[in-house]
């Protein structure tokens, strides 16, 4: 798919950039070539590839669940304009 100078503008329109006219026809050029990019890995059949997190076998080496710092939510809402029950209380926005 080749995209020409028009195709360009509406693209920099949409994406609200603003680009000089010299640079259209490099700009016309690259994005014709990701989109050609684009078409050929749409070409691939995927159908029996499973989908993958990591392309490496590895696994995530996982710590301890344990906590390391003490509560501190009394210092905390100390600062707070207003608090009840360990909850910190804010005006209502929406009715």
């Amino acid at each position: 798919m080749a995209l020409d100078r028009d195709d360009v503008e509406n693209i920099a329109h949409l994406a609200r950039l603003a680009i000089s006219d010299e640079d259209i026809p490099e700009y016309a050029t690259n994005l014709s070539r990701i989109m050609e990019l684009v078409e050929q890995m749409n070409a691939v059949d995927t159908a029996d590839v499973v989908p993958m997190a990591h392309p490496l076998e590895m696994s995530q080496r996982l710590r301890d669940d344990e906590v390391t710092e003490t509560d501190q939510r009394s210092e905390f809402q100390k600062n707070a304009p207003a608090t009840e029950a360990g909850l910190y209380l804010v005006p209502k926005v929406i009715e």
